[in-house]
């Protein structure tokens, strides 16, 4: 493959990434999209169906974790840092969700702002904005 095709692979799979983002709306049931759209800190925590939050919450991790590890791959063309992205991506969801659980279900105006950080974490691609630079410094050094 050569690189014009690569980065522009890279690109149309960010575009991908982006678009996720752009119809999180439409496409997962999120009702904190709102409530952390507005003056969140000095309201309640919005009423949520937890089974239906968490189930489109992780479809949306696995979606992003997808396209992330096949940016990844087509950049690097590493297997093994594919794997060790994969056990990355694994260990982060329990951590991230484990915690995640128990914002939801005990929700409290001084935790909003960690819980804010917290989600961004499953529905955003923010692992990949940390592996990526690393792997290519790394790349650099050898």
């Amino acid at each position: 493959m050569t690189k014009f095709y690569k980065y522009l692979l890279v690109a149309f799979l960010f575009i991908l990434l982006a678009l996720i983002r752009w119809f999180e709306n439409e496409l997962f049931y999120d009702p904190y999209l709102l409530f952390f759209h507005n003056d969140y800190l000095y309201m309640d925590s919005p009423r949520q169906e937890v089974f239906k939050l968490v189930i489109n919450t992780s479809f949306r991790y696995l979606l992003n974790t997808i396209l992330s590890l096949v940016i990844l791959y087509v950049f690097f063309k590493e297997k093994s840092l594919i794997k060790f992205s994969s056990v990355i991506y694994l260990v982060s969801y329990f951590l991230l969700i484990v915690c995640y659980l128990y914002f939801v279900l005990d929700p409290k105006q001084e935790n909003y702002y960690i819980f804010f950080n917290l989600r961004r974490f499953l529905i955003q691609p923010i692992i990949l904005l940390l592996l990526f630079p690393a792997f290519y410094y790394n790349k650099l050094r050898q």
